[in-house]
């Protein structure tokens, strides 16, 4: 047949004899198999001449070509057949045209994609780079080239505009179709929104993830090269820093993908605001450092008392500069965590939910499918770990623990308003040596009292009868120093749905 030959000619006479038989629909069908065994066709061709150049490791392997070939292909397969499929089926035809062909392209560009992926190793490229950036603080330790890091962004964003800027014209070739069949239209605008070759948008993670490395990197690079520039009021940082960030925000809006995006304004803005904190946490250290040796070295010439008092004075101001840095960086940090941890709320939120009044069936369960902890800790993740690399150790640790004040501060108010079984207190204290086991492994410092206030609280609520707490209390608390006052003691006892009120009052505390 005419169809499996793929002769132009014959295929078009071949079609034209459906309509005066009045099988239009089955012509249709024909001829869009026709076109279909075309593309597909092609589009191997093109895919084996890429697989013959990676397997030569040549370094110019055309992904993109490869690409838009196929998207050419579609496109004149609708443009230049326009006539013959309307008069088989009107303008219904050409959107079931469109529909079948994104088939074609969802199957094929799917497969160009995943050659791409495996040809530039970008899964592991990008596992290096987190595993970089988590041993960033590690000796010899040295990350993926950012120039290279560079080409496979450039290369990715090809790729990634190349599939909106066609997506965006069978689009809107679809919606200047006029009296096309509702559903017909829906299924056409769906196959392009939910189809395979959709997940194209998968490779924009990784652009999330090479991008930020790449920007924070010449950031650094920025920093250390640092100087001062004639007639000048700001040293070459300034504008190589705005620079750095400026072309990848923008190189980030060509994505036209709003995560994308995000990711990157994220991480500009926190380099930036990081940056700033580095500075005056290290500004503060050296202020003290400049009046210890200034302290050192005149110690060993002046002597007269007049003289000495006077270098004092003068070192006093050091003093006070270094405070200053110290007040401006608390300030900066607690904004900072007010701004990240307003994406923490709502997983704090739902905590309020989760009942603690349990049964043995329930807290197996708990034990199994964890109700928030989890969660929260993802989220935790998510928004703290990201900051390691760009700070230094001293405002890491320090963002961490105004993150945990945060966090706990939240959590006992929530858990002050709860009622609870025995169970549910044994619960509270699972999920709180979770909470210290892991935000303790994200800093040099120790992390476990500020977590003090909570487990005490899980202590109480675990009690047998309210008769043991004088067994914890007072001269019977051993190493334990109480965070809790009298009368907050009183009222977690009074949570628990199976203590009288009675022995509650007579406690003597």
């Amino acid at each position: 047949m005419a169809v499996d030959q793929l002769d132009h000619p014959s295929n078009l006479r071949f079609i034209r004899l459906f309509s005066p038989l009045s099988l239009e629909e089955e012509g249709l069908q024909a001829y869009i198999t026709y076109l279909r065994k075309v593309i597909a066709i092609r589009s191997r061709v093109d895919i084996e001449q890429l697989v013959e150049q990676s397997s030569a490791n040549q370094n110019q392997v055309n992904f993109v070509a490869c690409l838009t070939s196929l998207f050419k292909d579609i496109v004149l397969a609708v443009v230049e057949n326009d006539k013959i499929l309307h008069s088989l089926c009107g303008k219904d035809a050409i959107v079931y045209a469109i529909c079948e062909l994104q088939e074609e392209c969802d199957s094929r560009g799917s497969l160009v994609l995943k050659k791409y992926l495996d040809y530039r190793k970008l899964a592991k490229l990008t596992a290096e780079v987190k595993c970089y950036k988590s041993n960033l603080l590690s000796v010899g330790v040295e990350g993926p080239d950012p120039r290279e890091i560079e080409l496979y962004v450039e290369e990715i964003l090809s790729l990634t505009q190349l599939g909106e800027d066609y997506m965006e014209h069978m689009v809107s070739k679809i919606r200047g179709l006029s009296s096309v069949d509702p559903e017909l239209g829906l299924r056409a605008m769906k196959a392009f929104r939910s189809g395979n070759f959709s997940k194209v948008a998968q490779i924009s993670g990784y652009y999330a993830i090479l991008e930020g490395f790449f920007m924070v990197e010449n950031v650094r690079k920025a920093i250390n090269i640092d100087e001062h520039v004639h007639d000048s009021l700001t040293t070459s940082m300034v504008d190589d820093v705005f620079y750095v960030l400026q072309s990848c925000c923008r190189r980030s809006l060509s994505t036209s993908n709003i995560n994308s995006v995000i990711a990157v304004l994220g991480s500009a803005t926190g380099t930036e605001v990081a940056t700033a904190l580095n500075n005056m946490d290290v500004s503060s250290e050296y202020a003290l450092k400049l009046r210890q040796k200034i302290d050192e070295q005149c110690a060993e010439v002046f002597v007269a008392p007049a003289d000495v008092e006077s270098v004092n004075s003068g070192l006093s101001e050091l003093g006070e500069v270094s405070n200053s840095f110290k007040k401006a960086l608390n300030v900066g940090m607690e904004q900072l965590v007010a701004t990240l941890t307003g994406r923490i709320r709502p997983v704090l939120d739902s905590v309020a939910t989760i009942s603690y009044e349990l049964s043995e069936a329930e807290y197996a369960d708990n034990e199994v499918n964890d109700p928030w902890v989890q969660q929260l800790l993802h989220s935790a993740d998510s928004n703290v770990a990201w900051l390691q690399p760009l700070m230094t150790a001293n405002n890491y640790d320090s963002f961490v623990h105004f993150f945990i004040d945060f966090i706990v501060k939240r959590l006992e108010v929530i858990m002050m308003q709860k009622r609870f079984r025995q169970l549910g207190g044994l619960q509270l204290d699972r999920d709180t040596r979770a909470l210290v086991s892991h935000f303790s492994s994200m800093t040099q410092r120790t992390a476990r009292d500020k977590f003090a206030r909570l487990t005490q609280m899980a202590t109480i609520l675990n009690l047998e009868k309210v008769s043991e707490i004088p067994d914890f209390w007072g001269e019977n608390s051993g190493p334990m120093s109480w965070r809790l006052t009298p009368d907050e003691v009183r009222r977690m006892l009074r949570l628990r749905v199976d203590f009288k009120p009675e022995p509650i009052a007579d406690l003597k505390l």
